[in-house]
């Protein structure tokens, strides 16, 4: 089986603190992510990677875990069900805007630690998470996946992925801050005085397009729909993952991808800098996500792989794969058949 996806893979490091916010004990997360398709060890491993796929389905086995679709983030739980009845509330709404203001009195009925604001009467509008006076202060995690829900669920509504003017929280900068490249479509700021997204207001405007038999497909692959959105339109670091991608194994340099992006490479590399990366870690980041993707869904061989991710040589790949990780892909390998 070829796997050519460009998808991008999740670090553990972020696995970690997502598993560890929810108050799972260790032995009951590392059975999980046994089921999930992971290797318990690799939770002590920050530089390991699972996929996409690997990461939803174990947050679906910790919500049917803890019976709560923010697992044990909340001082109340969402009762599974929950995503599902505050979707149906949304779905007759004349626009987005009136959507999300509902969507703030559901919240305010099933939870007591924040409050959604909507500010709409600015060209940059703002949708924020407010701490509720007297309510017990969110975990990092909880704001996140809060926020990436608001704005999955959004997108999902307009059928139209929204870009983000910025993304604010209110807690420091995490080690694994890398990651919100791929969950936001826009620049992220750590250490501010509120957890809000900021957007152009004439998304607020679009109207509601989905119905309720879209609404099951979408609960069903929950959360990959609302937590992995595909923003490749709106990044011009997913538009060259994606051309080096498809030009694999042939070498592309800078200069030619700028042509085949139609920037110049003064441009090209200016961008890239703007969305916090550059063309090598691209190039990097993309061979790593997929050689981890053939290595935990196929049984190619080394040589193979590293022939397809444009290597020039088994060796070369080994070393590179385990600067990305900190593991051999044979050892990487093992652990996968293993769980």
């Amino acid at each position: 089986m070829r796997v050519r996806s460009s998808l991008p893979t999740v670090s553990m490091s972020y696995v970690h603190a997502v598993c560890t916010a929810m108050d799972v004990p260790p032995a009951t997360i590392g059975a999980l992510l046994e089921q999930a398709g992971m290797a318990p060890g690799l939770l002590s491993q920050p530089g390991a990677r699972v996929t996409e796929r690997q990461f939803a389905a174990l947050y679906r086995l910790v919500v049917a875990y803890a019976d709560d679709e923010m697992p044990r983030l909340f001082s109340r739980p969402l009762r599974p069900g929950a995503l599902k009845f505050t979707c149906l509330s949304l779905l007759d709404a004349r626009s987005l805007a009136v959507a999300l203001h509902r969507w703030s009195h559901v919240l305010h009925l099933l939870q007591d630690d924040f409050e959604l604001e909507l500010d709409a009467t600015q060209p940059i509008s703002r949708v924020a998470l407010a701490q509720v006076p007297g309510g017990r202060s969110c975990k990092p995690v909880a704001l996140d996946l809060m926020l990436k829900l608001i704005h999955g669920v959004a997108s999902w509504l307009v059928a139209r992925r929204i870009p983000l003017i910025r993304v604010d929280f209110s807690f420091p900068r995490p080690s694994f801050a890398g990651e919100y490249q791929w969950l936001y479509p826009g620049p992220v700021r750590f250490d501010q005085p509120q957890t809000a997204l900021h957007l152009e207001a004439s998304y607020l405007q679009m109207a509601v397009r989905r119905t309720k038999v879209e609404l099951n497909e979408f609960l069903r692959r929950a959360p990959e729909d609302w937590l992995f959105v595909s923003f490749k339109d709106e990044l011009l670091s997913q538009r060259l993952r994606d051309h080096l991608a498809q030009q694999l194994p042939q070498p592309v340099t800078a200069e030619a991808a700028a042509v085949a992006l139609h920037v110049s490479t003064r441009t090209l590399h200016r961008r890239l800098g703007d969305e916090g990366t550059s063309f090598q870690r691209v190039k990097d980041e993309l061979r790593r996500d997929m050689a981890v993707q053939k290595l935990t869904r196929t049984r190619e061989p080394m040589a193979a792989i590293a022939a397809e991710l444009g290597f020039d040589s088994t060796a070369s790949f080994h070393r590179a794969f385990k600067g990305w990780t900190g593991d051999t892909p044979g050892v990487y390998r093992g652990r996968a058949r293993g769980a």
